[in-house]
Order: structure tokens, then sequence, then C-alpha cells
């Protein structure tokens, strides 16, 4: 283990470049943690990996910054009672199962594979889970947006065949609600199963839904952990789409579930010398104020909002992956050196940062701007008063 873990430390040369762009990077990353109220390791692993660091390494380095950022923003939400903690209860069991399989898989790939073996497996499930994911919130805000257009000659009454969750603001008031957000179909028929002995009522829900079809959301959670370190990618859409959780309550829930896989997942990897505490620190001193940024900012823009920089952030960062998947071919012989020249592997890794890093000032670009704008339109309207 010793010798793993000294190879390991000998492939990352933290220089004075390599140093400001993890900062930079655990800034960006800080931000959209903040304003999505979810992890910003979509974005951190792919980062981190976009500089040669192993994506092994990566993963179980943003594990461990993770977990302390989720326990206060868990605390945080805790207090504005926006976290559902028996969902967070029941779901944590399967997460934790599916974070110790997550971690045996990743273990033995780099170990038969070595690291381009590693890099593939977690550059293909960022792919699929980026496509999926963003694409749902995509389409969800395309949906939005056509709603908001057809306002002025739509009914004020929902349908009388829709069910409705309503997402209240921090201060937990009804009254001051800022989105009806609609319950799918999914979450309507998963709310009508009854299965006798399995049935549990989640009041955030305002519904018994049974135990069974928990335990694949929270093992699919703790998988995607482990692997991507991003276990938040399953666990809120699944909350709201699949079992009808409103979307606060979801994020805030996925903290709480966040925090007991970073610290599990830390301490299993740590015992395999993955960890690379460096790397942690680093991002960690970044992402502190850019956390703190996106939590204000997001008190300045509607839900949809979320939803926006999520799905344009997690598409962008997809394909800057997908350029990288025949690089590792290459390095792991399935593609050979007549069919793909250095020139062009040297081109798409160039490429494949130069999209990661658009993703990033894309994502901070505009919560930033939100920040701005909120803020300005609040000074504005409190020198009106005076």
């Amino acid at each position: 283990m010793h010798e793993m873990a000294s190879h390991m430390n000998a492939l990352i040369n933290l220089d004075t470049a390599n140093l400001a762009y993890l900062f930079i990077l655990g800034f960006g990353g800080g931000l959209l943690c903040g304003f999505m109220g979810a992890g910003g390791a979509f974005i951190l692993t792919p980062g981190m990996m976009g500089i040669g660091i192993p994506a092994l390494v990566a993963v179980a380095s943003n594990m461990c910054l993770s977990f302390p950022k989720a326990l206060v923003g868990s605390l945080k939400r805790l207090k504005y009672g926006l976290v559902d903690m028996k969902l967070a209860a029941i779901l944590g069991v399967s997460t934790v199962a599916g974070v110790l399989v997550g971690a045996d898989v990743q273990n033995k790939i780099r170990a038969a594979f070595g690291d381009a073996g590693s890099n593939l497996y977690v550059s293909v499930a960022f792919i699929v889970i980026l496509a999926v994911v963003g694409g749902i919130f995509l389409k969800d805000v395309l949906k939005t947006c056509v709603r908001n257009c057809n306002k002025d000659n739509a009914s004020d009454n929902p349908p009388d065949d829709a069910s409705y969750n309503v997402t209240y603001n921090a201060s937990g008031d009804a009254s001051k609600n800022v989105e009806v957000e609609k319950v799918t179909r999914l979450a309507r028929w998963i709310q009508s199963v009854n299965i006798p002995g399995t049935m549990v009522y989640f009041k955030s829900i305002d519904a018994k839904i049974s135990v069974l079809f928990t335990i694949p959301i929270g093992f699919a959670t703790g998988m995607m952990a482990a692997t991507v370190a991003v276990g938040g990618f399953v666990g809120i859409p699944s909350m709201m789409y699949v079992l009808g959780a409103p979307g606060l309550i979801a994020s805030a829930t996925e903290l709480v579930i966040a925090f007991v896989v970073g610290l599990g997942g830390s301490l299993t990897y740590a015992m395999h010398g993955m960890v690379d505490i460096r790397l942690a620190m680093v991002i960690l001193a970044g992402s502190l104020l850019g956390t703190q940024l996106g939590a204000i900012g997001s008190t300045y823009v509607r839900p949809y909002m979320v939803k926006v920089v999520m799905a344009v952030t997690m598409l962008t960062v997809m394909f800057s992956r997908l350029l990288m998947v025949p690089v590792y071919l290459s390095q792991l012989g399935v593609i050979r050196g007549n069919e793909i020249s250095g020139s062009v592997i040297t081109g798409l890794k160039s490429t494949s940062f130069a999209i990661m890093v658009l993703a990033l000032l894309i994502g901070a670009f505009i919560i930033l701007k939100a920040l701005v704008k909120g803020l300005l339109i609040e000074r504005t309207t409190v020198l009106n008063r005076l």
C-alpha cells in the first residue's frame, strides 16, 4: 500500500501553474455547489483529470473534500426544515452499500488495466450520466420556457389530472413559494403502488412509498459516488422525478446522504492510498469562497435557472470527456498508432481541456451575473425606499 501511495504522488506535479489552476477550479466548483445546493464534483473530477491526475485519485480526493462541505450545507438546510431525515436515512443504507461495491470495482479496474483503464471507465460513466441527467434538466428547462411563453394564454389553475409540489424559499414560508413543480407520472404511479409491509410515509412528499423503490435509487447513488464522486447525479433527479420530492427538499436531503457517503468513501479509498490530501486542500480553499458566492447568487434567481446552469455545464463537460475516449483507447492499445497519430492525440487532449475550461467559465458567468444583477436590484430598491 505504501508503494502504491508513493507511486501515486510521484505522478502528480503540483507546481505553481497547477496550484493556481486547482484553486480556480475549486472556486468554480464551489460556485456551482453553492448555487445548485449540490456537489460540484461533476466538474471538479474531469477538471482534475484534465491536467493528468488519474481518475481514481481525482474521485477519491473529491470525496475527501466533499463531505465537510456537505455537512455544513446539510446543517444549514436542516435549520430551515428542508431536509427529510427519514428519506435520507432510508436511502442512506443502500447508498453506503453502493459505495462499497463501486470502490471495489474501481480498484479492480485499475489493478487490471492501469490508470488508462480507470480513466476510460470514469470518463464513460461521466458521458452516460451527464448526457442523461443534463438532457433531463434541459428538457425540463425547455418545457418551463414554453409554459412561461404561453402563460398569458393559459389558465392560472393546473389541469385536473396533474399533481404539483410547492418549492418553498429558505424561510420555509408557504406564502412566499417561488415555484410550483409538477409531479411526474412515474412518481404518481410509484406513490400509488401499495406493497404490504414495505410502505413508509414521507412528509416532504406527502405520500407513502415502498422502500423497495428506494433501494435501487440509493444503490445507484452510491455507485455513482464511488465512480465519479457525484452521487447527486442519481440521487437528486431520482428523488424529484421518481419519488416526487420537491427540488429544494431533494437537494437538501442529498447533502445529508453526501456527507455519509463522502466520509465512508474517503476512508475506503484512503485505505488503498488513493486520497491525495494536497489536492483536496487546494481545491477546498478555492471552493470555500465560491460556495458562499454561489449560495448568495441562488437567492436572486428562480429555481428553473438552477436547472439551466446544471444542463449547460453538464452537457459541456460531457463533450469534454467524450473527446478523451479515443486517447484512453489508444493508451490501452485498442486503437493502434497507425489509426490515430500523436498529433491527433495531442489535439484531442488540448480541445478536451479547453471545453472543460469553457464549461467552468459558462457556469461561473451565469452565477456571477445573477449575483451582480440581484445585488444591484436590491441596492436600487433600498435607495428608492430612502
